[in-house]
């Protein structure tokens, strides 16, 4: 029989939060949160959409864009998704790449968090897409915040 093995590195799918923090800035900040609180170095995933992961998709191939960031692979190797998500709200995620990555991870079984400058989605909307915890952080110390808790979640 073969080895099981458990993911224990999560993967950090992030959009910018704002001109000062990219979404390399943000996916790292988070990161190092991560990593000064025990858990082990995330994937670090930053999402190239102009706009941030709730960004107007329309002319966007979502399905292209994660299958060129090769998402899928690295989602299913990891221990849970987190996205990093400058404003989660129920009518500017529909179709966007947020909605898209929070589906994949809970159609594969993969847990996912969220970390938000702004949250404006409802109890019901959370649960639609199956987001375990949302933490709003607005800033770069924030988000370190915010993956020193996570790192004591996961």
């Amino acid at each position: 029989m073969p080895d099981v093995v458990i993911p224990q590195a999560a993967l950090i799918a992030s959009g910018p939060f704002g001109n000062a923090l990219s979404a390399e800035r943000v996916a790292l900040a988070i990161a190092q949160g991560m990593c000064a609180g025990g858990a082990p170095e995330p994937d670090l995933c930053p999402i190239p959409v102009d706009r941030g992961l709730a960004s107007d998709v329309g002319a966007l191939d979502v399905g292209a864009l994660l299958e060129e960031l090769d998402f899928d692979v690295r989602m299913r190797r990891a221990r849970a998704v987190i996205l990093g998500e400058r404003q989660l709200e129920e009518r500017a995620l529909r179709g966007s790449v947020a909605f898209e990555i929070a589906t994949r991870a809970r159609q594969a079984g993969v847990p996912a968090y969220a970390v938000t400058a702004s949250n404006a989605l409802d109890r019901f909307d959370a649960r639609i897409l199956d987001l375990q915890v949302i933490i709003e952080a607005k800033d770069k110390r924030g988000l370190t915040s915010a993956g020193r808790k996570l790192a004591r979640l996961l």
